[in-house]
């Protein structure tokens, strides 16, 4: 069929190996849920063909359009720590790359498009909640400045899907930079095939990071992801956002959030923090986010020895330093990014027991972590009385004495009170995807009422600015509310 999607695909052209050729399943009876309209300008698509009986085909899986070169890419990956040599998409079946209106490839995915040959006898499937959940979190995380795969669009399926129970079946087109994972890495590594490996590392290097050049591409590579990984790490810690599934294979080597499966935001603070259904362990925990990264790191490192270098004791010395540096460049994002939420230039040594002592309180008296900070932001305006969160503010004896010391720290740091209101308000939203409204969201969708999706989505695409008459989206859950579990949905 014609297309209104100029594809330009160089995923597809690589070696043998990499992917298989693989077509969606059609579905029965495909509905749209939503478009996102400012993306698909982005990408050059037009939104009102994709809106279109010939458009929502595509969406679905039961049309290719003309350029898609529809293809599942195979990848490995340990998995809550246990190695898997061969995992792959198991339910998402990538139609192709376009050339944004910036000249940045993207990749054009349908998640929930049926079977591969790596769906390991799942169905291919995916139920209408984490299509929701995914659409909203990942949109919400873009507004908020987190690097992110996105939502182009929402479709169901017509069909039932089959978990625990009978759930209506749907499908997400995700957008991602591209979709290539340390497990990507994994393995070809392991497969012992170095054109292979040297291939890959060349595609991804040319890919993302065309400036990271040099006499080593596989060092360089591993040096990018670092940082790139360090810095998304980073964003997580600040905003609260537990990603849940922190496996090799829900890496991406692009440094974009992806996988939004058992994933949260914390109301009330605390390190502890495991939302995911299959994290018995609490190996993913909020505290816990930093290190895995550092881990999942070392395993990629390992992964690109054989490339790195000829002689194994060079090799694992150059990786050895590369992946040392992440504590480092996770502290220095992580320290930059929570001095902007505390009003300050820069934090000292000095800082570190005050900034300990937030922490500390907020765990003990179980603070809302958005609406804490947000706290914080309105006490620093310029302006006091503008948008200020009023009675949603936490109330806290040893808060305030904490407010108190903080107010003294901020009159001596050199910024002007206009120009520090206005880098905590970018830095501190008020709005985000709490789980009890993303739990509406679902079960409204489940019962074909997709009203609370959207008005979730919208107010979403504005965190930062506060409105009394949206108050309830800015409210904790109270108790009776509150999710407790999250679920990956496959």
């Amino acid at each position: 069929m014609t297309s209104a999607i100029a594809f330009d695909n160089s995923y597809s052209r690589m070696p043998s190996g990499f992917s298989s050729a693989q077509q969606p399943t059609p579905v029965a009876q495909p509905g749209l849920i939503a478009i996102n309209d400012a993306l698909a300008a982005q990408l050059g698509i037009n939104a009102e063909w994709l809106r279109s009986p010939e458009g929502l085909s595509v969406l679905a899986g039961n049309a290719i359009p003309e350029g898609a070169t529809p293809i599942a890419t195979v990848y490995a990956g340990h998995q809550f720590g246990s190695y898997n040599p061969q995992l792959g998409d198991g339910r998402a079946i990538l139609l192709g790359e376009v050339v944004d209106r910036d000249g940045a490839r993207m990749d054009v995915q349908l998640k929930g498009a049926g079977p591969t040959p790596y769906s390991r006898g799942g169905d291919g499937r995916s139920p209408i909640g984490p299509v929701v959940r995914e659409y909203l979190i990942s949109e919400a995380m873009h507004t908020l400045g987190v690097p992110t795969t996105r939502a182009l669009a929402a479709v169901t399926t017509g069909e039932a899907v089959v978990r625990n129970q009978m759930e209506p079946g749907a499908i997400l087109t995700r957008i991602a930079s591209s979709h290539l994972r340390v497990g990507t890495v994994q393995f070809f590594s392991a497969s012992g095939d170095k054109d292979k490996l040297n291939a890959l590392v060349s595609h991804v290097l040319a890919r993302h990071y065309p400036q990271h050049s040099g006499d080593n591409p596989a060092l360089a590579l591993l040096e990018a992801v670092v940082a790139a990984q360090a810095r998304l790490i980073a964003y997580w810690q600040l905003l609260g956002f537990i990603h849940g599934v922190m496996n090799t294979d829900n890496m991406l080597l692009c440094g974009e959030t992806v996988d939004y499966g058992p994933c949260a935001f914390m109301d009330s603070f605390h390190p502890d923090t495991v939302f995911s259904s299959i994290d018995h362990g609490g190996r993913y925990a909020y505290r816990n986010q930093p290190g895995i990264g550092h881990w999942n790191l070392s395993v990629l490192a390992q992964a690109l020895l054989p490339v790195i270098a000829d002689d194994p004791d060079t090799a694992v010395a150059l990786a050895q330093a590369s992946v040392d540096r992440y504590p480092e460049l996770f502290m220095e994002a992580h320290s930059q990014g929570l001095a902007t939420k505390l009003g300050l230039a820069a934090l000292s040594e000095e800082d570190t027991e005050q900034v300990e002592a937030l922490f500390t309180l907020m765990a003990d008296e179980s603070l809302d972590f958005t609406l804490t900070f947000r706290h914080l932001t309105d006490l620093a305006a310029h302006d006091e009385a503008a948008h200020g969160i009023g009675d949603l503010a936490p109330e806290s004896a040893r808060l305030n004495a904490w407010i108190a010391q903080w107010q003294e720290r901020l009159a001596v740091d050199p910024q002007s009170k206009r120009d520090r209101h206005a880098a905590m308000r970018r830095a501190n939203p008020v709005f985000i995807p709490r789980n009890h409204l993303v739990q509406e969201a679902i079960s409204a969708a489940e019962g074909g009422d997709f009203g609370p999706f959207h008005a979730l989505n919208t107010r979403w695409q504005q965190p930062f600015d506060y409105d009394a008459a949206d108050r309830r989206l800015a409210t904790p859950p109270l108790p009776e509310q509150r999710v407790h579990q999250t679920f990956c949905g496959t």
